[in-house]
This record gives C-alpha cells, structure tokens and sequence, in this order.
C-alpha cells in the first residue's frame, strides 16, 4: 500500500565524467549521470525546481549518457563503471521514465555512447577497448558489430554521421578517439544482413588524447568534426562529398607526392558503396590553457561551437564573418589569475562538460564543474549578455551527516566529499523551492558528522581528531532574511563574513568584532585589505540563491572553535543544551569513550569523558529530559544522565550489553512528552524499542532505599526488515497522540512506522515506492523540527535523507493518512 509522498528537494551533483550528460531539446530536461543515477533536470524551466527525479537502475556509477528521438519517442541510453547499457523510454504525458532493456554490453566501463542519426543504431566504446554496434528495438537491443581497434587503444568519444541518399542500414560512416592521438574514422555497412567495419583513415594532428567528438551537419553533403585533446587544442574536420578540387584519387602516385608535400591540407576520405566523403583539416583552435575535456554544436542554424576546459573556462567559437577564421567570440568561467588547491581558495578544477540549450525563446549554456555542480549562462538579446544564473548540484560523493537548525529553518548536510552545505526555503511571490544557500565548510579530510548548535553555529567531526565549531557570518544572515525569511539570530555578535588565507588551513573570520578575535597577535590592516581583496564578491543584496562561483567562495562559515581530545577520527557529535558530546572511532575502551564540552564555558571540556563502549560509538541522541543514549559497534547501547543539583558532568544511567546480535548503527529517543522510549537500529535487521518501565508496588515495598530504586529502560517490540537498518528518526502529530519512525536500511529502503503514544502499539507500517528510496545505502534520517509551522502552505511532514549515493533528499510524507491503516501482519511486533 502506499502512501502520498512528494518529493521537495532532491540535491546530488553530476559524476566527472565528459561523456555523462545529455540535453533533450525536445521535452526541455537535461540527463546528468549522479553516481548510479540519472537526474532529470528542467534549467529553463520558470519554477527554479532544480532536480525532479532519480532515474535508478544502474549498479555502478553512470559514465556515459545520450539521447535519441524516434518519431514522438524520447530515449534515453546510459552505460556505467559496470559495463551495462540501459534503454530509457519517456512518456510525456504522464512525465515517466521507464526502463525498457538492459544489458552487459563491455567487459570494463562504457566510456562513450553515441545514436546514430536518430536511428535505432546505438554505439558504445568500452575500457575493454572495443566498439560496439547496436540496434534496439522496444525491449530487446542486440550488437551487430564489434570492432577491435588495430592499433589498440580505450575509445573515449564517438561520433556518427550518415552519407547523402543512404539509409543508416545501408551504411554510416563512425568517427573513434581515445588514449591514442589519432581520430580513426570507420566505414560501417550491411547492418540488414551482413554487417561489416572497415577502417577508412586515420586523423593525426592532436598531440595527447582526444576527449571528445563532436560532428554537426553543414550541408546537404557536408558534415564538421570537432575534436578536443589533452594538447590544449580544438581541431575542425572538414567532411565533403563533392570537393573534386581535393580528389586525390584522381591524380597519379608523384603528383600525390608533391600534393603532401605543400601546405594544402592533407584529403583522406571515408566511403560505403559508391558514396564517398573527403576528409580535410580545417581549422586550429587556440586559446585554452589546459586540458580541453568537451565540445558542443549550437543546434540552431548559426555556426558555433562550445567547449570546456580544465584551465576554467568555456569558449564559445565561431567563424567570422569576412575572413572565415575561427575566433573566440566569447569566453565564461572562472576567468581568474588566483589559483589555489581548493575553491575556497579560488581554483575551481576546471569543467568537465559543457552543454548549449535553449527552448526557443531562451538561449543558454551550461557547464559541470569540478565540485560536481552544474552552472548555466542565459544569453539576454537585448545587450547580449551571459547573465550567471543558479544551476543546480550536490555532494559528489557519500552523505555522512544531516542536522536541522534547533527551530527547522534550514538543514546542514556534510559528506565525504570535504564539503558541508546548507540547504533552504527560497520563499518569493507565495512560491518556494530549496536550494543550497552556503557552502560552510570546504576542509581537507572527509567530514563525517554535524551537528547544529543554535540558528548560527554549528560543529562539525571529520577524519581527523578534532572537532570544529563554526559561526555563520553576517553576510549569509541577511541573505537568508531576505530570500528565506528566516529572522536573523538573538546574538548579533557574528564575523562579517569569512576566507581562507593563502598560506592557512581553517576559515578565518573577516571583519570581525574585538570580543572574538583569538588570543595572540591581532593580524595588520594590509593583512586584512589582502584578505579582503581575496574575497572578492558578496552575497549580501542578491535576488536569488548564490550561483556557484559564490557558494564555493563567499558562503563559507568562520571557524571559533578547535575540540581537542580524541585519539582517532571523529565518528559522531550530537548536541543539547548547552553540551555537545562527541566520539571517535575506537577498537578498544580506552579510546571508545564519550566526550562532553560545554558550549556555554568557552567550549571547556566536562571531565572525565564517559565510559562504557570498547568500541566505535556509531550514535548518540539526546531525549528532552537530559538523558544522553550512545550506540556502538561492541553491540550495545547505554543511557547517561544529568544528576540534579550537580554540574553537567554526567554519569551512567543503564547499560545494555548484547542489545543487538550484530552492531547496532542508529538510535533516536521519541520527542513526545509522554511516554519515555527511544529506538535502536542494527545489522541484525531489527530495529528495537525501549520504554521506561515504572517500577509496582511490590518492588517498592521490597526496596529498603526506595530513594535507589530507578526505572529501567526494557525492550517492547522488536520490528523486523529485510536487510540492515542504517538510519532511524522519530517525530510525532501535532497532538502528540501518535509516534511516527522512519527507518532506512543498506539497501536503501524506506519505510515509515505509526505507533501509538499511549501504548507504543504498532498501528501501520507501510514501505516507500521505489522512486522515493535510494539506490544505495541510506545513511541518515532527520524529521524537521517544528514542522507544523511549516504546513500552512503544504501538506505532510519533512523528511530529511542522506544517502551514500551523495543525494540529499526531503521528502514530504502524508503521515495523517497512516493513522487509521491496520498495521500488516509480517511487520507486527514479535
């Protein structure tokens, strides 16, 4: 049975991969590989919705993606690191995507897929270094032709094109470039019976691999390849049907000698049957500084080519218009002579790939970068302009951590990809989509816990033995207040805003108030000028969500704090009242203990550091009456309390040895005032809950110090799932009268539980469509907090999600709807 899930925000950037994109002019939506994803993204649509589906279905990571329209079908062909190729088939009616074939197509990753002619004639190349021909009919795709390129190489690109008054069965001519510097141009025919290769001729030039093909239809009879090599050149092939002037085939073997010997450009040609095509060189593109990864055609009538470039930038070329020469009309990007080893610092990496598309009214083109986000310039006819608009993207690698600002205005996520964003409301003219407002912490290890303080500190673990804590600047609160009507913090006692120094490790604070600047000498004027100067742009005043180029330089958020004391990485942090309280990874009790700092003493540690695990805790979680439950991999869990009367040091409440039969990785207490209980989530597929049983009469009467009888916690209900639980969340109803738990699991299954308040009777139980679920494992969970204020102008519960596929999600769940549903018999407690 399922139940009315919308899904609000989906955040995932695009895999570095040149190959693994396509624009469909037709339906308006961009295919990105995002690890083993598709996301459909809609860039000139006017809702500013960003990403609106997942397609899944590969098991590895999507490295090759192209499109092809048939008559009114749309397709979609993607391969993967795994070697499978996938159909995809689009209804437009209904806005679905579904899978029609797939198959083991190389031993090694698909590379490069290309369709031919808008055919049914598919071609890939592999790391297995073949090329294959396919052809694909409605459910079923088989090969027709399998090349062995002699000499070997790994093809990397692919382009195809048809001859004049042939059909694509009767022949084609393929154009083949990878780890060699050549173009190897392939004569296929007879794929209606007898299917055939022929190797016509080699195009040399290029001086490092070729990462990208490109041909365009000039004429009737006249096709332009564009080719783009690590030599930091772009190189154009002229392919002519009735040049006779160039003919070489006509004059005798001297002549031909002495026609290679002078400066015209050499002829090769490529043919099938009688239909032949003489292949020229045409032109030298100069101009990029690096690596030039991708080149694109304007679809439009006007001849210009884009490309990208790992110096950061796009170049869009054209010929002009008396002399014919080649020359870059415009250049885009990260045009910047300051160079640094992170974006923070102002290298963006370069862009992988790059994109014209427009919708008939709207001209623009769009980039993926380093950090895994996509760019998009529009084009404004009236001053010929690009304009940097917002794009979309994500983390690029695993989500570890997800935490709600204290009142749910906006949520943190960190990953392992050395980031940690913010994601919020852009709330304008009763519209509102998410989008990532800061990117707060750009680090050098992989960060893997955070935890929100109050509405303008956080801190965040990663893997290394410290702890941070953050401050958000002032430039990012006056942001949010404008686009995301969120009220500004009570402590406006905050750094202007933040950079990293060119010969400095962490954030530093700009602008800065006297009363936080750390002890030590005060920086000099000309230092700060520097710094400033560093910066650059501002946030502050702008009219939409920061593009790019200023969340990975102008969004990042000043370090206060470094929390010394753990031996190994950070594992988990959670915070409550003044305490934060932190782990790290551990393989015996001496290192598996529990830190405490008090974030109303200077961040001073609470000593001694609590201890029971002897090994990782995976989780903690702090209840509204001050209890503190900690998870680890020694399978079980324990809960610390606050004595009253004394300081914040805490002490051991209950212990709980062999909770679990494997390592228990998830926990989460009920937020209801009613009664107390918390659930644990393990390897063992079970997810447990515990109530706080009240001690009878009799106890008591046996008791000789009734002042030493405690209430244990004890085991209710034990939920069963069919793989692993990784991550659990608890809400409840707006009256308190229901407990709602979401549970993910390895697999990346969600299901949402409804159990009664009063009584913790399982009501429902009701799994998740697959669309809503992940492909991989489901690392974290977080209910917002505070929803019901968020509600007024849509229906359900915010549900945060983090996935190992690098996907931030919020899912808007109905769980009204689940209140009256009888919970099904295989998910009843046991």
């Amino acid at each position: 049975m399922s139940i009315a899930v919308e899904s609000e925000y989906l955040s995932i950037g695009g895999n570095r991969n040149t190959a693994a994109s396509a624009w469909c002019a037709e339906a308006g939506f961009l295919a990105y590989g995002a690890d083993q994803n598709i996301a459909i993204w809609r860039p000139l649509a006017g809702h500013r919705h960003g990403v609106s589906q997942l397609l899944q279905g590969h098991d590895e990571r999507v490295t090759a993606i192209t499109k092809s329209q048939d008559a009114n079908l749309i397709r979609l062909i993607s391969g993967d690191a795994k070697g499978n190729l996938i159909i995809w088939s689009f209804d437009s009616s209904n806005n679905s995507w579904t899978q029609t074939s797939k198959i083991n197509a190389h031993a090694g990753a698909v590379n490069t897929v290309t369709v031919v002619c808008r055919s049914n004639i598919v071609v890939s190349g592999g790391a297995d270094a073949t090329i294959k021909v396919w052809r694909t009919e409605k459910t079923n795709i088989e090969v027709l032709v399998t090349i062995n390129p002699k000499p070997r190489f790994i093809p990397l690109a692919l382009a195809a094109g048809s001859f004049p008054n042939l059909q694509v069965d009767e022949g084609f001519m393929l154009a083949a470039a990878g780890t060699r510097n050549e173009i190897f141009v392939y004569s296929i025919s007879g794929l209606s019976q007898a299917a055939a290769a022929t190797l016509a001729c080699s195009l040399t030039g290029h001086e490092g691999w070729v990462r990208s093909l490109a041909m365009r239809k000039s004429g009737s009879d006249e096709y332009t390849l564009a080719s783009t090599s690590h030599d930091k050149y772009v190189r154009l092939w002229r392919f002519s049907e009735g040049d006779t002037s160039l003919q070489t085939n006509s004059m005798t073997e001297n002549e031909v000698a002495s026609f290679e010997q002078t400066l015209t450009a050499k002829v090769r040609s490529v043919s099938v049957g009688d239909r032949k095509y003489f292949v020229t060189f045409e032109a030298l593109l100069l101009g990029h500084e690096d690596w030039v990864y991708s080149a694109d055609w304007q679809d439009t009538g006007e001849q210009k080519l884009l490309t990208t470039s790992a110096d950061g930038t796009l170049t869009i070329w054209e010929p002009d218009p008396s002399s014919g020469i080649w020359v870059g009309e415009t250049r885009l990007g990260e045009i910047s002579g300051q160079k640094g080893a992170t974006t923070a610092t102002g290298s963006s990496g370069g862009f992988w790939a790059g994109k014209w598309v427009s919708d008939g009214k709207t001209t623009a083109v769009i980039s993926l970068g380093r950090t895994g986000s996509w760019r998009i310039w529009e084009l404004d006819p009236n001053t010929n302009f690009w304009e940097l608009r917002p794009g979309v993207g994500g983390h690029v690698n695993s989500v570890n951590g997800l935490s709600w600002s204290p009142k749910g205005e906006y949520l943190l996520s960190t990953s392992s990809d050395q980031t940690t964003r913010l994601h919020a409301e852009w709330r304008r003219n009763g519209k509102r989509t998410w989008h990532e407002f800061s990117r707060c912490q750009i680090h050098g290890y992989d960060c893997n816990v955070v935890s929100s303080i109050n509405s303008s500190q956080f801190a965040s673990g990663a893997d290394e033995k410290l702890l941070r804590v953050f401050d958000e600047p002032k430039e990012l609160v006056d942001t949010l207040q404008q686009l995301c009507e969120i009220t500004p913090p009570e402590n406006q006692n905050l750094p202007e805003t933040a950079a990293v120094p060119v010969l400095g490790l962490s954030n530093k604070a700009m602008g800065e108030p006297d009363d936080i600047i750390e002890a030590g000498p005060r920086r000099g004027d000309d230092e700060y000028a520097a710094a400033s100067a560093l910066a650059g742009l501002s946030i502050r005043g702008i009219k939409e969500p920061p593009t790019e180029d200023l969340l990975s330089r102008h969004t990042l958020w000043p370090e206060r704090e470094k929390l010394y004391g753990h031996g190994y990485e950070i594992s988990e942090c959670a915070y409550s009242d003044g305490i934060l309280a932190t782990a790290c990874k551990a393989s015996s009790i001496d290192h598996a203990t529990i830190r405490l700092y008090d974030a109303e003493s200077n961040w001073r540690e609470i000593k001694p550091p609590l201890t029971a695990h002897s090994l990782t805790v995976t989780r903690l979680s702090w209840s509204r009456n001050r209890f503190l439950l900690s998870v680890g991999r020694d399978r079980q869990w324990t809960v610390f309390r606050q004595p009253a009367g004394k300081t914040k040091q805490l002490e051991l409440y209950q212990a709980m040895p062999k909770a679990h039969t494997r390592m228990i990785l998830d926990a989460a207490w009920s937020p209801s005032d009613g009664l107390p209980f918390f659930a644990t989530a393990g390897r063992d597929k079970t997810v447990k809950l515990w109530v706080l049983q009240d001690l009878n009469s009799q106890q008591l009467a046996n008791a000789k110090e009734q002042s030493t009888i405690e209430p244990q916690f004890e085991l209710f209900t034990t939920l069963t799932r069919p793989s692993a639980v990784t991550a659990i969340s608890i809400t409840c109803d707006a009256d308190e009268h229901h407990a709602v738990l979401a549970v993910g699991e390895d697999d990346g299954t969600l299901s949402v539980h409804v159990l009664s308040t009063s009584d913790l009777k399982l009501q429902t139980s009701i799994e998740l469509e697959k669309a809503s679920c992940l492909r991989r494992t489901v690392n974290r969970l977080a209910w917002r907090p505070h929803w019901p204020k968020y509600m007024k102008d849509a229906k359900g519960v915010p549900l945060a999600v983090a996935g190992a596929d690098g996907s931030v999600r919020i899912l808007r769940i109905d769980i009204e709807a689940l209140y009256s549903r009888p919970a099904k018999e295989e998910d009843k407690s046991t």
